[in-house]
């Protein structure tokens, strides 16, 4: 079995599949995220939530880790060599991905967001994408059917906003991130979940809109939904594609490319 390891900002996103069937997920979790936290703490965590789910932390034979977040590295690789007796593959600068990163320096794409063209690359060969991926932040990646990873866009995501209008604002609650029925609210609860909501939507189908226009010479993209707050948006019919466990598989796929 192989354990993947994604971290986030917010959380790390974990899941276990067999080596045989990369894009099969057979459990995941998540566990907030805490640059603090000890090898020890995160080791115990990880052998404890395999085991508490019938799992044997000794059948993990392979570790891949996917970060945005440097300060947990040194915690989780020290738990991985400690208490799994493996040193863990990181999807880094410099690892085989199978793209041609046109960014115009490279070392800056988010470890999340190349896995999740990878991901794309191999599941839909020959198409030209749009990635949104919708967590801590909103990350939008052009990627084009020769696998050109193009670069994107980053914009603060549902929660952030959320968060900046409780802290900002004198009288403005915190509410519960669901879609609205209507988008003009009758109250300031249903105002700000009409916001928070519409605005998000709107700004994902300019972006696509935008892209269509600008780098895939007016042809409309595939466009690949992923991330926490996916499924919020899973009808209105923006996604051709909703997939929760994209990252994971990217990061099993370069784990393979990076064997040889």
């Amino acid at each position: 079995m192989i354990l993947l390891l994604d971290v986030g900002n917010t959380q790390i996103f974990g899941g276990v599949v067999l080596e045989t069937k990369p894009d099969d997920i057979i459990f995941s979790f998540r566990k907030s995220t805490n640059s603090s936290s000890s090898s020890d703490e995160l080791g115990l965590f990880l052998k404890s939530v395999l085991q508490e789910n019938n799992l044997n932390p000794n059948q993990i034979k392979k570790i891949g880790i996917c970060s945005v977040v440097p300060g947990t590295m040194h915690s989780l690789k020290g738990a991985c060599q400690k208490y799994f007796k493996i040193t863990p593959f990181v999807l880094q600068a410099g690892v085989k991905t199978g793209l041609k990163i046109k960014y115009r320096n490279p070392i800056e794409v988010g470890a999340d967001r190349i896995a999740n063209a990878i991901a794309v690359a191999n599941l839909y060969p020959n198409k030209s994408a749009v990635i949104i991926d919708l967590g801590t932040a909103t990350t939008f990646c052009a990627l084009t059917e020769e696998k050109e990873y193009l670069g994107g866009a980053i914009v603060p995501g549902l929660r952030i906003s959320m968060e900046a209008l409780e802290s900002r604002t004198a009288k403005l609650p915190s509410v519960e991130i669901v879609k609205p029925e209507l988008a003009c609210g009758r109250s300031t609860i249903e105002s700000i979940q009409s916001g928070l909501y519409f605005s998000h939507l709107g700004a994902m189908k300019e972006m696509v809109n935008l892209y269509q226009k600008e780098v895939f010479n007016g042809e409309k993209p595939l466009v690949v939904a992923t991330g926490g707050f996916s499924r919020l948006f899973a009808d209105a019919q923006l996604f051709d594609a909703e997939i929760p466990n994209l990252v994971l598989f990217g990061l099993h796929l370069a784990i393979q490319m990076n064997e040889d």
